[in-house]
């Protein structure tokens, strides 16, 4: 058993682990510069990748020596790099890159150097600094908005490997997916069951985006995307409504506005499917716990419990019907009451 001395040695050694600014900061910088799409063939000199990727050499020694120190990469010789695990999810080639994840975007970051003032305020602290919503920042700013997408879509290829199996699609004939980012998680749903048409309801920003990575995928002749706000714009008459990511971006009037919108629209014997993120009583799952803090910072809304939702849901007029745990979040279905 480790002594006191020691135990709080090793203590503070987690803590500085844990508050590191430098590793998140590097690894998105590694991202932006395609670092581990320059190893995809084996190590190389750091003179080599400082040259493809445009950097200063020892600038970049001192990132990759730092990344290599956590195990995103492997230092397999003095000045020669190469991937390791960690790194390959890093690969725009993995079938679940993490590359357009993790991106430097400045904007996100000046709100979190405020996070004390959502903590005094209980408000998103990217309204305080910017003084506009953050949807409304990424549809007035390209280049932001480019990088949002990536990241969404990164998480929507996640999300669709552990969905896809987990539900009935089948049987909705028409999905449509409100508020769907980049439109991934629909075009591999469309693309595993061919019987069903989908269509997707998203800002302008991301809507483009969506259409053609519907096209993309082969099935944009069975989708159709409506660049639009949800509140205003649903399609009427669907089998199946899906909320992936959307309810936990609003406040409860908010979120009650739009069930109810969702009620209007759906007909008797279709479907609503909320997925996610969700707390459960003792849940230590960790994504859950930040993403609340997320949606503090950036966004507003909330991370709730089943119950929550459920009652959101009654109270627009459906009735929760089934519950199905995923890997990543459950999926709550709830009928016409």
């Amino acid at each position: 058993m480790k002594d006191r001395a020691t135990a709080a040695v090793d203590d503070a050694v987690r803590l500085c682990e844990l508050a590191d600014l430098a590793t998140p900061f590097a690894i998105r910088a590694a991202c932006d510069l395609r670092l581990a799409d320059l190893l995809v063939d084996g190590p190389r000199p750091v003179q080599e990748l400082a040259a493809a990727a445009g950097t200063d050499c020892g600038a970049l020694r001192l990132l990759l020596r730092a990344l290599a120190a956590a195990g995103v990469f492997a230092e397999v010789e003095p000045g020669r790099f190469g991937l390791t695990p960690l790194s390959e999810l890093l690969t725009s080639r993995h079938p679940l890159s993490r590359r357009a994840a993790y991106t430097l975007l400045a904007a996100a970051f000046d709100a979190w150097a405020c996070l004390d003032h959502s903590l005094r305020t209980g408000r998103p602290a990217f309204d305080h600094v910017f003084g506009r919503r953050y949807h409304d920042h990424l549809a007035e700013t390209p280049e932001d908005a480019e990088r949002y997408a990536g990241t969404q879509q990164a998480g929507e290829r996640l999300e669709a490997r552990a969905l896809l199996g987990a539900y009935p699609w089948a049987e909705l004939d028409t999905v449509v997916d409100v508020g769907g980012g980049t439109g991934t998680f629909l075009a591999a749903l469309l693309a595993r069951h061919r019987s069903l048409r989908g269509m997707l309801v998203e800002l302008p920003h991301l809507a483009a985006r969506a259409a053609r990575e519907l096209e993309r995928a082969g099935v944009a002749d069975r989708s159709q995307v409506v660049a639009g706000d949800f509140l205003e714009d649903l399609p009427v008459g669907a089998g199946g409504y899906v909320l992936k990511r959307v309810l936990v971006e609003c406040e409860d009037d908010v979120a009650a506005r739009l069930l109810e919108r969702v009620r209007r629209v759906l007909p008797a014997e279709g479907r609503l499917l909320v997925l996610d993120p969700l707390l459960e009583p003792g849940d230590g799952y960790r994504p859950s716990q930040t993403y609340d803090l997320v949606c503090l910072v950036l966004t507003g809304g909330r991370t709730r419990r089943r119950e929550e939702i459920e009652r959101l849901l009654r109270a627009a007029g459906l009735r929760p019907t089934a519950f199905v745990p995923t890997r990543v979040f459950p999926i709550i279905e709830a009928r016409p009451a």
